[in-house]
Formats: C-alpha cells, structure tokens, sequence
C-alpha cells in the first residue's frame, strides 16, 4: 500500500514537473501579417532567461553580427524591457508584443522551444537554431510524435542551424531531407586568453556539471592524496568577464560536459591557457585534441582519475610543457572559434534563407 501510493506522488509530481518545463518552453504569442511589407527583419526568440547561458549568448551575437552586416535583426524577448546583463550588450532586443511578423521576415527558434513550435504562426517563415542536438526531443512523449518530430510536421521550417560539426552530423542523420546548417560558436579572445604569467596551481572546474561525478572524482583524488597543494577553483555564478578572470589564473581545468551541442566552458578554458582534462560531452569532440589536452571516454571515472593525476604530475615534473600545451590549445580555439568565421557562416545561411524579396 505505501509503495502504491509512494509511486503515485512520483507519478504526480512528475507530471507536474512535465506541465511546468512545458509552460517554460512555450514561445510568446506572435502576430504574423500576410499582407504586411518590410525590408525583411530576422528575429532570435530567446527565452527571459539571465542566468550565465552560453545559447542565449550566442543568440545576442548572431544579432549582433547580422546588424554589422547589413541585415535588420533583433532577439525577442517575452517581457517588455527585459535584456540579459551578466555580459556586456547594447544588443537590439525587441518585446514580442511589439512585432508583427510578415513575409519578408525569418524567425528563429531556439530548439528550447521544440515541445511547442506548432504555436507558432504557420506561414512564418522559421529556421530552427538548435544548439544542441542531443535535446532535440526533449519534453516531447514518444507517442505522440510522427516521422520526422518535431521539425518536419511543422509548417513554415526552412533549414536547421547548429554549432558543432558533431551534431550537424547527428542532426542529418535525424532529419535527412531538412537542409542543415553550422553556425559556428565564438571564444571571445578579448576575453579568454591566457594570462601574461602561468598561472599558478589551481584547478578550476564548474561544481554544477555532472555533480554527482565530480564528488567522486574530487574524493578520489583528495583519498589518493593528489591534490596536495593544489587549490581548487569553482567557477559558478560569475559574469563572462570574471570567468574569464578566473579561467586565467588556472593551470588545469575538470571538464564535465555532458551531451553538449558544443561545450562551450572547456573551450574557453582552453581559450585562456588553461590544460582541459576530461569529458568532452560529445559535441567538445570538434576541439579535444589530445595533443593539448586530455579527453576522457565518457563516464569513465578511474580513467579520469588517472588523467587528472597524470597531469598534475606533468606540471609538477615540467611544468613548462604542460604551460605549452595549454598555448597551443588556445591558439588552437582562437583561430577557429572567431568572429569572422561566425560572421561568414552566418553570411552563407542567409545568402539562402532570407527572403527572395530582400535585396542581396
């Protein structure tokens, strides 16, 4: 009887944990006019969200970049007035109550949004940005989706757009008759660099990925007396500005990305001179070379373990080749994960999707 009714509330709870992730992942209400002329305005749906987000990072560049360029294009968000500021912008933002979508226009939608992309204004035309292809279908029962859930059952979508080669691979894999799409992730070189000195013997890592793991992980090694000396750094919290900060002043860094569409913290850790040990979340492949850094098969603890000694062994024995790697890698993220290449990326998808009546 108590383990009847102790499995009815997880059943209740875990619908109403269901009904609430799906009122999140709602987009706001848009108007879309047939007969409404423009010069065609491309417009980034992004959740009211201000916590540190690399996605919702990405959607404000996209903005930004386009507008450099010539072409009009804004991020919408739900709430009048609302702009993230953990990172510096003066970005146009637009209230989604005060658009009215027309032919001429592209809307863009963050695969946040995937449970409820159907509520969007049919003719609209749509490119889905999803950055990160292992979620694509979460939220959505398996029963209720058809062949091709959730894109190609719903009208308007034109291409796919993603950020890795890794889930550009996944995603024709999925979808092989939509038009995929990379738009790469840009490492802010202003920002994560490496440091004038080496850094000194700290370990940073991001107490919030995988927690349960890096308990363990930490355990070990502190049981294994390998942390002796070393000071850890947790990086949680912070603006773009003091990761950077504390990114620099970190000899190595744990990696616990898990199922990412890129992995945006290890590569900027790399970006900052820091030698990565650790999970490349799968979309990280794109950049994990082991010439200067050390992934680790997912899962695979007593591996990590091993590697993280090995590391900091490395640096006690030279740390110089250890310092050197770390250059190389960011070397590495800062001649391909640039704003230029970004901005040519977003100059071929657009050459295709924006809308035959807008002038080249």
């Amino acid at each position: 009887m108590i383990g009847t009714a102790t499995r009815a509330g997880r059943d209740w709870l875990g619908r109403l944990g269901h009904a609430r992730e799906l009122r999140r992942r709602t987009p706001p209400p848009l108007r879309y006019d047939p007969n409404r002329r423009g010069s065609g305005v491309v417009h980034y749906l992004s959740p009211d969200d201000n916590k540190p987000s690399g996605g919702i990072r990405n959607l404000y560049r996209h903005v930004d970049l386009l507008n450099e360029s010539g072409i009009p294009a804004t991020v919408l968000h739900s709430r009048p007035g609302f702009r993230v500021d953990w990172f510096g912008n003066d970005t146009r933002v637009t209230a989604a109550a005060d658009v009215t979508l027309g032919p001429a226009d592209l809307l863009v939608v963050p695969e946040y949004y995937g449970p409820a992309l159907r509520r969007l204004p049919a003719p609209a035309r749509k490119l889905v940005f999803n950055q990160n292809a292992y979620h694509t279908f979460t939220e959505l029962p398996y029963g209720d989706t058809a062949a091709g859930a959730p894109y190609r059952d719903c009208p308007g979508i034109e291409a796919l757009v993603t950020v890795s080669e890794d889930n550009v691979a996944l995603l024709r894999h999925t979808f092989p008759g939509l038009d995929v799409r990379l738009a790469r992730v840009v490492v802010d070189e202003q920002l994560f660099h490496p440091p004038a000195r080496p850094a000194g013997r700290r370990i940073g890592h991001m107490p919030r990925r995988r927690a349960d793991e890096q308990e363990q992980l930490l355990h070990i090694l502190r049981a294994r007396g390998a942390l002796a000396g070393w000071e850890l750094v947790p990086i949680d919290g912070l603006t773009e500005a003091q990761t950077a900060e504390a990114l620099r002043g970190c000899a190595v860094f744990l990696s616990f990305s898990e199922r990412e569409g890129f992995g945006l913290p290890p590569a900027e850790a790399m970006a900052s001179g820091a030698y990565v040990v650790g999970f490349t979340g799968l979309g990280g492949r794109d950049f994990f070379d082991p010439r200067y850094c050390t992934p680790v098969a997912e899962g695979d603890l007593l591996g990590y373990a091993v590697a993280v000694e090995q590391a900091l062994r490395r640096y006690e024995e030279d740390p110089a080749a250890l310092v050197s790697a770390g250059q190389a890698a960011a070397e590495r993220i800062r001649s391909q994960y640039h704003p230029d290449g970004l901005r040519a990326d977003l100059a071929d998808i657009f050459r295709t999707y924006r809308s035959p009546a807008v002038p080249a």
